[in-house]
């Protein structure tokens, strides 16, 4: 209980007592960091929001165009919506509140959508892969192809959700040991030792970036050298023939599919790229936490932050690359690029009221 202070007050001799509040730590209150952590965050959701909104509906309104890597980019576009509406919210919410109000059910369901988003772009990401794999080391089963990219989609989809069950039964509501009106959403006095907290901590960094990172490596490594012998046998066919005009129509004939072949590799590889150079930072912080907490802690809390917001940059960046290799957007940048040509280049925007003359703000197409 907090003390009490009594205050004497002369010549009435009037005794006021008053319960002492103890001052609240930094951390139980609103301050510089969350400012700077809710401008990031609603940073963040505007740009990913535009960005994964753009990738999906352009991808939705060519669904008809049969491509299995629009239907996983389609994917991967949800599970960036899913951490653009649920994650980056919650965070900007929680930075404001500081202390958690939405109670203990709102609590588990949102810590399992949280988790659910960043494990499903694991996954397709690992699905992307091994497709391309299969493609390239493999072309003569494209007649399965399609199916097994549904099945491997659908298994993401089980994987990401089994895998994010644990989030809502671990996490709930707690009070603050002294200051008791403040409530948290935690994972505080849940598991019995460190060594459990620990187990489960790295099993998350194994499923969500250690064993993807590892499938993901393999594959592309397998095929990169796959690419680079078909390559040296290719050069050394058309050293050794003497039939060139035929082998030429074959070599274009097939050079497209290579060149579509390579334009998705370098797609996927960019993607992956963006993904480990977002993720790994963070990871390596949170392995220092849990290895080495004491020394861990002196490090500071804004670089802690900084480096998880950097992390769910991720989502921003996807679009970009999307942007660079889809040819989907091509086709849409210029329906765009048209209709606005057709709209806006008839239309002066103001008329001076003085003249009549049409006044038009420069602009360019």
């Amino acid at each position: 209980m907090a003390p009490k202070v009594c205050n004497l007050t002369l010549p009435t001799l009037n005794i006021s007592c008053v319960q002492q509040i103890p001052s609240l730590p930094r951390e139980l209150t609103f301050n510089d960091d969350n400012l700077v952590s809710v401008i990031t965050c609603s940073c963040l959701f505007i740009i990913a929001a535009c960005g994964n909104l753009t990738v999906f509906i352009t991808l939705f309104r060519n669904r008809n165009i049969k491509s299995r890597v629009n239907l996983f980019i389609m994917h991967l576009s949800i599970a960036d919506l899913i951490v653009t509406f649920v994650m980056l919210p919650l965070e900007t919410v929680w930075h404001v509140t500081v202390a958690w109000q939405a109670g203990d059910l709102a609590c588990r369901v949102m810590m399992f959508f949280r988790a659910f988003g960043f494990y499903l772009s694991s996954f397709i990401l690992v699905t992307i892969s091994l497709d391309r794999y299969f493609a390239i080391m493999h072309p003569l089963s494209l007649n399965d192809a399609d199916r097994r990219g549904k099945i491997m989609l659908a298994l993401a989809w089980l994987f990401s959700i089994i895998a994010s069950i644990p989030q809502s039964v671990i996490f709930h509501v707690e009070r603050h040991p002294q200051f008791t009106w403040f409530t948290q959403c935690v994972t505080f006095n849940f598991f019995p030792s460190a060594r459990h907290e620990l187990a489960y901590n790295l099993f998350n960094v194994i499923a969500v970036y250690g064993l993807p990172l590892v499938i993901i490596t393999a594959t592309y490594s397998l095929i990169l050298c796959e690419i680079s012998k078909k390559s040296r046998q290719s050069k050394d066919q058309l050293r050794e023939s003497s039939c060139r005009t035929k082998i030429g129509l074959r070599r274009s004939a097939m050079g497209n599919i290579e060149r579509a072949r390579i334009r998705t590799l370098k797609m996927t590889l960019v993607i992956v790229g963006v993904f480990v150079l977002c993720w790994t930072p963070y990871f390596l912080l949170s392995a220092w936490w849990w290895f080495d907490r004491e020394s861990a802690v002196k490090l500071d809390p804004k670089i802690r932050r900084g480096l998880f917001l950097f992390a769910v940059s991720n989502s921003c960046m996807d679009p970009i690359v999307y942007g660079m290799f889809t040819t989907a957007f091509g086709r849409e940048a210029r329906k765009w690029k048209s209709w606005l040509k057709t709209k806006l280049g008839r239309r002066p925007f103001f008329t001076r009221c003085a003249t009549g003359q049409p006044f038009i703000y420069s602009y360019s197409l």
